[in-house]
């Protein structure tokens, strides 16, 4: 495995002080001035006089790193995408308008407590100021949507919380929102499992590395009360992956369904519903579509509702509504920034009990030693079923599946200090945040969460925590960079043990290959190639079916099973059909991993490793199909880390893998890949004499 190379120094939040408890705390002096100090990787250190300052100076960073993508966002979030820049945007714009979010992002404004609602003001003001200030560095074409408001910032936030996460635009057509599925990764571990006797936090996203809603930005936000660093998607006014003096979270995405697509029965202009004909509510909306000369013509569009929701057709001509839960909890942005600004773990609590955040495994520790893990979400109160029928095109015809009613803060899976000393999450569902598990699934509805196999990548995760005590912080970089692949070590013995003897030159030359890898995923590695063809045979597309190995998963073993292979034979004939497809597809049965697996971003292209999270890598990346040139790049995968350790004065230490910055002439788009591949980290500069000695920019403010 590549040696991890990470400094030791200590990365403090400010001087030392005393708590009225007795216990040490860290604390920033009162900022002075309104500015931003830009650091050299491009992250905005921004000092506030006052909480409103603070995010003024928060929405003007974001503008000199993102506007392009935020404003077009902003666009899209408004329902006039398709007026602002054509065809290629209409299918976005009658989703948002069928689903009432731009006039729905209007009252959710209007219901925001004042002095956030001024925050979020504030936070678009900077943006329009940038703008202002800066009229050559924005895009042309996105220049119509300027200026920008605080409805804006609540639009963007409901779209993509509600209708991404919660309710894709797949979810009224043929398909499901399936981020996940790369997914992202968390542990906190309190201080009895560490070395230092201090809480230690991973936060670790992986989600899309195209340029969209799904971007992480980092930033460091110091207020008169409140400290932040962290990061969150662009265009959002607080930081989701967030930690502060005393406490830190971490966000996975979980399976709650908050949100049931029902198949409706038409008849006589109507739809069954509980044995008669019901009439839908129709309306007609209107927007705008841009024409290639720059023209726009107004186009009808026709609002038909039913009791369960929206109607959506879908391409097979099957008619569907469709019905989101939470769409009466405006106050999202203000939970998160009250959770992420938590001065203990009763406050941290007590803005949990909120419910307003519609999804998200939330993961959480701090200083003074707690850890939890918690299935957030919006979660209706359905009537019976389990998960596999709530995801699927449940029947519209009868009010025995309408739900009217979510369940509450306490009925939701959670785990506080568990006997293990850890909580662990990887988009799994919430039966093994800790090993042994304190949760059984026995007592909460079969509708909350799937009850099927762990992942290997979810199986990794646990297993590295429950197998190792006494963690220190250059024990836990280590595993945070597992590459290992589970899947092969579950199955390469029986495979190799049932093609040993086998004659064929081509076979033995796979034995010898498959039987001196070491199993990671590495960069040099000549195998893992091999390896994955012969996986996908073996366990389908996204290597998760059960179907041939000797033992099926077990959930009284779920670090140690499925294991085997069920048919030897069938195994060997896979084997001999990945190595034509490896020979094929790379040149060669033993190409470098690396050579073929690129870390690319502009004129920076290095060797990749690791690989997708279904072989077991508990690092994952999501690699691309090949290109002209034989070559394939990341899709997915690690985006944010952050690794804290509570000890006094903090320490952290994280990476922004493709860059803190996507606007044009960015000087920060590339400039942390090379640490990607190396496997190392930066210091998270967080006191004032670090971020002024590796300042790259000042930006005084004047919000």
């Amino acid at each position: 495995m590549r040696r991890t190379i990470i400094a030791l120094a200590l990365v403090t939040l400010g001087a030392a002080s005393v708590r009225s408890d007795g216990s040490a705390a860290t604390l920033q002096a009162r900022p002075a001035v309104n500015e931003i100090l830009w650091d050299k990787y491009g992250v905005p250190h921004v000092y506030g006089k006052d909480a409103a300052a603070v995010f003024y100076g928060y929405g003007y960073a974001q503008a000199q790193s993102h506007a392009d993508e935020i404003l077009r966002l902003y666009g899209e979030s408004r329902g006039r995408g398709a007026e602002y820049w054509g065809q290629p945007y209409e299918e976005t714009t009658i989703w948002l308008l069928k689903n009432d979010v731009p006039a729905r992002s209007k009252r959710w404004y209007d219901a925001q407590e004042p002095r956030f609602k001024a925050n979020l003001d504030a936070f678009a003001k900077g943006m329009n100021d940038y703008a202002a200030a800066h009229p050559d560095a924005i895009d042309p074409s996105v220049k119509v949507v300027l200026p920008v408001s605080g409805i804006d910032v609540v639009a963007h936030a409901h779209r993509l919380m509600n209708f991404v996460y919660v309710a894709s635009p797949n979810a009224g057509g043929e398909g499901e929102f399936t981020a996940g599925e790369d997914g992202s990764n968390t542990w906190a571990i309190s201080g009895a499992k560490t070395a230092s006797g201090r809480p230690m936090l991973l936060q670790n996203p992986h989600l899309s590395w195209s340029t969209n809603y799904f971007t992480y930005y980092e930033a460091h936000l110091v207020g008169p009360d409140f400290e932040i660093y962290g990061a969150t998607q662009i265009g959002l006014p607080i930081i989701r992956f967030a930690f502060n003096q005393q406490m830190g979270i971490s966000n996975t995405v979980n399976s709650m369904l908050g949100a049931t697509t029902y198949k409706l029965t038409l008849k006589d202009d109507g739809y069954l519903f509980d044995g008669a004909v019901r009439r839908f509510d129709v309306k007609t909306l209107r927007y705008k579509l841009r024409q290639s000369d720059g023209t726009t013509i107004e186009k009808p569009l026709g609002l038909k509702t039913s009791v369960h929701g929206p109607i959506f057709e879908r391409t097979d001509g099957t008619v569907t509504a469709l019905r989101v839960a939470g769409l009466d909890r405006p106050a999202m942005l203000h939970q998160y920034f009250d959770m992420v600004t938590a001065k203990n773990y009763a406050a941290f609590t007590a803005a949990m009990k909120r419910l307003q955040v519609p999804t998200f495994n939330i993961s959480y520790a701090d200083r003074d030693g707690n850890v939890e893990y918690i299935f957030n979400g919006i979660a209706p109160r359905r009537s019976s079923g389990d998960s596999t029928f709530w995801r699927g095109l449940v029947p519209g015809d009868t009010s025995q599946y309408v739900w009217t009613e979510v369940h509450p803060y306490e009925d939701l899976p959670r785990v506080t200090n568990p006997p293990a000393g850890f909580i662990q999450n990887t988009n799994d569902p919430p039966w093994f945040p800790s090993w042994p598990t304190p949760i059984k699934a026995g007592d909460y509805p079969a509708y909350i969460a799937p009850r099927g196999p762990e992942s290997f990548r979810a199986q990794n995760s646990l297993k590295m925590m429950a197998e190792n005590e006494k963690i220190t912080f250059e024990k836990f970089v280590q595993l945070k960079l597992s590459t290992r692949s589970l899947l092969a070590d579950r199955t390469l013995p029986d495979l190799i043990a049932a093609a040993k003897d086998n004659p064929a030159p081509d076979l033995q030359a796979a034995v010898k290959l498959l039987s001196d890898w070491d199993r990671n995923y590495s960069s040099n590695n000549r195998a893992g190639l091999l390896f994955e063809e012969w996986a996908r045979l073996f366990a389908g597309p996204n290597f998760g079916g059960q179907a041939n190995y000797a033992v099926a998963f077990d959930a009284a073993k779920p670090t140690s099973t499925p294991t085997g292979i069920k048919d030897p034979a069938a195994a060997v004939k896979m084997l001999g059909e990945a190595i034509v497809t490896t020979t094929q597809k790379y040149g060669a049965l033993d190409r470098a991993f690396g050579e073929v697996s690129r870390f690319k971003l502009g004129d920076v292209d290095l060797p990749g490793d690791s690989n997708v999270g279904g072989l077991g890598p508990f690092r994952v990346i999501t690699w691309g199909p090949l290109d002209a040139s034989g070559k394939r790049y990341p899709q997915h995968g690690e985006t944010w880390i952050g690794m804290i350790e509570f000890t006094t004065p903090i320490k952290a230490y994280g990476l922004m893998t493709y860059g803190n910055s996507r606007q044009r002439g960015t000087k920060h788009r590339s400039d942390q890949l090379t640490l990607l591949s190396k496997h190392e980290f930066r210091e998270l500069w967080l006191q004032r004499r670090q971020i002024e000695a590796n300042i790259s920019e000042r930006t005084p403010l004047k919000p």
